[in-house]
């Protein structure tokens, strides 16, 4: 975060320099992208240091869902910077403004790419490695912003083709892409508030169990993140006859496998189910459901 946040900085603050001189809209309708991104890494930065705090008996899952709300302020930051850029565009084509100065307006946008590429690289890479899908997300943004910045070097060749319109339509072109941006970035943080997980992980999560010695099967399955930290509970299917202590090593080669199978695995909740029921339910759910009372887990499965 403190690396994308100065990276990011000092390339906006180059290219509003460059603005102020230039007059360029299509510019400044970047450089006001560059610094809400670069303020994005303000919120996340927060909910990271509170996501490492322990529970507590008011929180007792921790803060790591901070994390999901630092998602929410990205979006109004994406939503804010695509009204600025699309306003300050419409008004120069309604009244232009001749620019000066396009062989920096041109470095300008070629800093901007280089500038948002770094930042991606960086945040993607660290995301995978710690199993931040909020990072990686973000750093998926600075990558779009990377290309928008190329946009800026596209408008200042229009001008020089002798096309001075062009300038503020790459403007308005920004815009749109900033718009499109913030639809899967809002879209992604909504499915993270309703707990959603790619279905994905489910599979692999579901594998990794049924490869587990002891365990007969899988019951029921449930993945949430909490920040990003993946939580999984899980009831295994065991045989009746099975002790406590042969239960305790079942958890631990479940915790094994799911750390191996999953990225960022947090708590790890394991509850047993006599194997018989796990097979009834099976049965039950290949009969049908006509005049049959399915046990709870096998609906839980089933949807």
């Amino acid at each position: 975060m403190k690396f994308s946040l100065v990276a990011l900085g000092v390339t906006a603050a180059l290219q509003l320099v460059i603005v102020a001189v230039s007059g360029s809209v299509a510019l400044a309708a970047d450089t006001v992208h560059n610094f809400s991104d670069a303020l994005t890494a303000v919120p996340l930065w927060i909910a990271f240091a509170l996501g490492r705090r322990a529970p507590t008996r008011r929180f007792t899952h921790g803060l790591g869902r901070a994390e999901d709300l630092a998602g929410l302020f990205i979006v109004a930051m994406i939503a804010l910077s695509a009204v600025v850029a699309a306003v300050e565009s419409v008004r120069r084509l309604v009244d232009p403004v001749p620019l000066d100065h396009l062989g920096w307006v041109l470095a300008a946008g070629i800093v901007g790419f280089a500038g948002n590429e770094a930042v991606a690289v960086y945040r993607i890479r660290v995301g995978r490695r710690i199993g931040s899908a909020a990072l990686v997300a973000d750093g998926v943004h600075a990558r779009t912003d990377g290309f928008t910045s190329l946009a800026v070097v596209a408008g200042v060749i229009g001008v020089w083709l002798g096309i001075p319109q062009a300038d503020p339509v790459v403007g308005v072109v920004i815009s749109a892409m900033i718009a499109v941006l913030l639809w899967g970035t809002a879209r992604d943080v909504g499915r993270r508030l309703l707990d959603g997980v790619d279905p994905n992980l489910t599979d692999r999560a579901e594998q990794a169990l049924r490869a587990v010695p002891g365990v007969g099967g899988v019951e029921d399955l449930r993945l949430r993140w909490n920040g990003h930290r993946l939580d999984v509970a899980a009831a295994v299917a065991l045989d009746a006859g099975t002790t406590i202590g042969e239960f305790a090593a079942v958890q631990d080669r479940v915790g094994r496998a799911l750390h191996g199978a999953l990225p960022g695995v947090g708590t790890v909740t394991v509850s047993p189910v006599p194997e018989e029921r796990a097979d009834a339910g099976r049965d039950d759910a290949a009969l049908g459901d006509a005049g049959r009372t399915e046990p709870a887990g096998a609906r839980a499965r089933t949807d």
